[in-house]
C-alpha cells in the first residue's frame, strides 16, 4: 500500500497524552504541512497559535469551567475535551482571517448576500483542509492528536482568549505521544458509501 495512504488509514483520534515533550521542529513540520492545503484563490487565509504551558492550561480552565452551562452530553465531551488540553504538552489552534469574505465580493464582481455565504463556506473549507493536513502529518511523525470540535460551541470564546477576532472558523488541536497504544473506530465499509453515476 502506498505510504501516504498507509498514514492517512493509520489516523485516528488520542485524547490521552503521555508527558513527553514535542519539540519546536515537529510542530512547525506539521505547521509546514498544514499550510501546504488547498485554499481559494491561495488566499490562505488562516492562522496557527501553538499553545504551551501556562497559556494552554489557562485554556484548559477556561473550557472545563464553561462546560457547567451547558447541558449534558455536551458539558461532558467540553470536560473530556478540557483533560485532553490538560494532557498534552502543545494545543494547536487554528483560525481563518475572513480575508475572502472582505474581499471576495468585490473582488469577484458578485452579489453581497449572495457572495458572503460563498466566501465564508470557502474560508471553513480552506481551515478544514488545512486542520486535516496537520493531523495526516502529525501521523507520519509519530505523534498523536485529537481535533475538539465541540470547542466551536464556544467558539467566539476561544477566539477571543487567542487574540484574535471573531471568525467563521475555529479549531483546537492537542498534540503529543499517545499515553498508550490505542486504535481508530471500524469504518463503514466504502461500497457502502459510494455510488457511481455515467
Amino acid at each position: 500500500m502506498d505510504e501516504t495512504i498507509k498514514v492517512i488509514k493509520a489516523r485516528h483520534s488520542v485524547r490521552t497524552f503521555g508527558e513527553k515533550e514535542v519539540s519546536d521542529d515537529l510542530i512547525m513540520a506539521v505547521l509546514e504541512a498544514a499550510n501546504c492545503a488547498p485554499s481559494a484563490h491561495n488566499s490562505q487565509s488562516w492562522r496557527f497559535i501553538v499553545l504551551r504551558g501556562e497559556k494552554k492550561n489557562d485554556l484548559a480552565k477556561l473550557v472545563s469551567a464553561r462546560a457547567e452551562s451547558f447541558q449534558r452530553p455536551s458539558s461532558v465531551l467540553l470536560r473530556m475535551s478540557a483533560k485532553s488540553i490538560s494532557s498534552a504538552p502543545a494545543v494547536i489552534a487554528v483560525a481563518n482571517t475572513s480575508e475572502l469574505i472582505k474581499h471576495g465580493t468585490d473582488l469577484f464582481k458578485v452579489d453581497k448576500e449572495r457572495g458572503v455565504d460563498f466566501f465564508r463556506t470557502m474560508e471553513i473549507q480552506n481551515s478544514a483542509a488545512a486542520v486535516e493536513n496537520l493531523l495526516i502529518a502529525a501521523t507520519s511523525l509519530g505523534l498523536a492528536t485529537v481535533w475538539l470540535g465541540i470547542l466551536y460551541l464556544m467558539k467566539d470564546e476561544v477566539l477571543s482568549f487567542l487574540g484574535e477576532p471573531e471568525g467563521e472558523f475555529m479549531a483546537v488541536v492537542p498534540i503529543g505521544y499517545a499515553a498508550r497504544e490505542s486504535a481508530g473506530p471500524t469504518k463503514r465499509p466504502i461500497s457502502e458509501i459510494v455510488r457511481f453515476m455515467q
